[in-house]
């Protein structure tokens, strides 16, 4: 099993919510086991005209998937929740991102490894930070805490709440 760790982000149709089902889901994912998920942190929108802020966690789970299956599930997750992919970087139901798998480095034409835009993103390395340590090593072998230090936090908001979910849960095996 490897572990991979997912981004989740929402700013439309009661964010909270849906990032709860998004948690259920990933949860019954076939050769899977989510083990961790991190507090809800918001933040400012980075898309186009004006939106409302975004809800963002990020969760860890070990799974039997290959990289492009599971990207295939997090997509197919995405349209149940009602995702529409019009605008790029435009408000959505849902958004779930493959940050990292394992650490592999994969770079193909629907997929890149470690997740091109998330050293750049507070609203991904702190909920990340939050559920792996410091000692994280991404594939190029460098910590996360080395990026964390060159991604200030200003505008991140951390919940008190966590998302409710039953970190360890074995997934689904059908």
């Amino acid at each position: 099993m490897i572990p991979a760790y997912i981004a989740l982000g929402s700013n439309l149709g009661d964010p909270e919510s849906q990032l709860r089902s998004a948690v259920g889901a990933l949860q019954a994912l076939s050769r899977c086991v989510l083990d961790q998920v991190s507090s809800v942190y918001r933040s400012a929108a980075l898309g186009p005209g004006e939106q409302p802020d975004y809800l963002n966690a990020v969760v860890r789970l070990h799974t039997g998937l290959a990289p492009l299956a599971l990207l295939d599930a997090l997509q197919r997750i995405e349209q149940d929740q009602g995702r529409v992919r019009d605008t790029r970087w435009g408000p959505r139901t849902l958004d779930l991102d493959l940050l990292l798998y394992g650490r592999e480095a994969i770079t193909s034409q629907r997929l890149s490894i470690p997740h091109p835009r998330m050293l750049e993103r507070h609203f991904v390395l702190y909920p990340l930070h939050e559920i792996s340590g410091g000692d994280l090593l991404f594939p190029n072998g460098a910590k996360l805490e080395t990026y964390l230090r060159q991604c200030p936090r200003e505008g991140l908001v951390k919940s008190p709440r966590r998302l409710s979910a039953r970190p360890g849960t074995h997934c689904q095996s059908h």
